[in-house]
């Protein structure tokens, strides 16, 4: 008898019916959802990009009519309307901004589609009308939601989770926000009488290098060292015709009233003079050594710094033997935490909500300073030096009168002062410079995403 052949088991047609049709479907749902990403994402970006163009274009021209109407008691609304005016003339079919119209016209208007507020600080508190410390000085327009049409935006969150879809995907909309105010580089002349050594070759802005310095490291200002313009000569601004130790105290005490053209030259002061550029500075921080008078030169609002002090050990900056470490501005030390400029930042956000909480002068730490290409000085004794640009430097602690000549502190990207003024200033105002910057919320150190 023959063994019977076993065949593999094969379905019959009956079984496979409908098989191909599950394929088809989760195909097709396969490309629709491509679809909505492609489509539906490149008309969000589309109109992300028109959105925050026109809301920066609002905050300009709010800051520029704050700027000229500034102390009438209608400033607020003036800048106000104006920022909403520019918003409106952008929501222009004719420019392709047709969908924008249409979104402001469903709000109820312009009022209803974008908020306007003023503030005497980039860091806030923000509000409408202007209800802060000080003069208004700085405008934040932000669009918080503007819908958009959704092309395959529906399907994907109709579409079942074994499909692809997802039921929790919010609706299709995107937000911009943007501050303007005065260029920290044209609002005043009042600067701080040091000149900072930068590298011509090291400016690279786009990633965060200007003339070899980056916002938020570590720096340290040294006299007697390698870098001075010449030997003997500490980097001082030599203030007009005033000269010596006194005025020295006097101006890092309070500042000095002096216009620095950027495309210049500034003359330096020879000599040390270490004393008083210590105890002016220290006043910033509510110490007071020499001959200082505390009425004209008052503390910051914020003067905690950590203690042992940061000093320079072979060249590398440690506090108590520990190597002094920055990250996005936050510094540490054999991972303790220092108080630093984000610190800072975070406590004038608490005295500028609560005016007449904090005592001192805002802003009081943040010394104004020139950038120069010492490189290109010969000689010695008094120098011109040629100005390659100015930075906000935050004092991070006192400063020692006794041993190693050093100023620590960290540069900071935004400021609102500074020591530029043009060529032919008609006065102390330097010229009329808007410029936008990055908007902070909560925490002052992180910029918001939309800005």
């Amino acid at each position: 008898m023959k063994p019977r052949m076993q065949r593999p088991f094969t379905a019959t047609p009956a079984h496979q019916r409908g098989a191909v049709m599950v394929l088809v479907v989760i195909a097709l749902a396969s490309m629709l959802l491509m679809g909505a990403l492609a489509l539906d994402g490149s008309h969000m970006l589309l109109n992300k990009t028109r959105l925050q163009n026109a809301v920066d274009a609002a905050a300009l021209s709010g800051a520029k009519t704050l700027q000229l109407v500034a102390g009438s008691g209608s400033a607020s609304t003036l800048t106000r309307d104006a920022a909403l005016a520019t918003l409106t003339l952008n929501a222009d079919p004719d420019t392709g901004n047709g969908e924008l119209a249409t979104a402001i016209t469903a709000a109820g208007g312009v009022g209803d589609f974008a908020m306007v507020e003023l503030s005497s600080s980039v860091y806030g508190p923000f509000s409408y009308p202007f209800a802060g410390p000080g003069e208004a000085s700085y405008v934040r327009v932000k669009v918080p939601d503007y819908p958009l049409t959704g092309f395959f935006w529906g399907a994907a969150q109709s579409l079942p989770e074994w499909l692809g879809g997802n039921p929790e995907l919010p609706d299709k909309a995107v937000a911009a926000i943007a501050t303007a105010g005065p260029s920290p580089t044209a609002s005043t002349c009042k600067i701080d009488p040091i000149v900072v050594c930068g590298d011509p070759a090291q400016y690279d802005p786009e990633n965060g290098n200007f003339w070899g310095y980056r916002y938020g490291d570590l720096q340290t200002l040294t006299c007697g060292t390698p870098g001075s313009p010449s030997a003997g000569n500490c980097q001082l601004l030599r203030l007009g015709d005033s000269s010596g130790g006194a005025d020295i105290r006097q101006a890092f005490c309070a500042g000095t009233e002096q216009c620095i053209d950027e495309s210049g030259s500034v003359n330096t002061e020879p000599g040390i003079t270490w004393g008083p550029v210590a105890q002016g500075l220290n006043t910033r921080l509510g110490l007071y050594n020499g001959p200082v008078d505390p009425s004209s030169c008052p503390p910051d609002w914020y003067t905690n710094y950590s203690q042992p002090l940061v000093a320079m050990d072979g060249g590398v900056a440690k506090q108590d033997g520990a190597q002094v470490v920055s990250t996005n501005g936050d510094l540490s030390a054999g991972g303790n935490p220092l108080t630093d400029v984000n610190d800072w930042k975070n406590a004038y956000m608490g005295c500028a909500e609560s005016p007449g909480s904090c005592s001192g002068v805002a802003e009081r730490r943040v010394l104004n300073i020139v950038i120069g290409n010492c490189a290109a000085v010969a000689g010695g004794g008094a120098t011109s030096v040629p100005v390659l640009g100015f930075g906000c430097f935050y004092l991070l602690q006192k400063v020692e009168q006794s041993g190693a000549k050093e100023v620590f502190g960290q540069f900071m990207q935004e400021c609102e002062g500074s020591g530029y003024a043009g060529p032919t200033p008609a006065d102390d105002t330097g010229p009329n410079i808007i410029q936008l910057y990055k908007s902070y919320f909560s925490g002052v150190s992180t910029p918001s995403p939309d800005s």
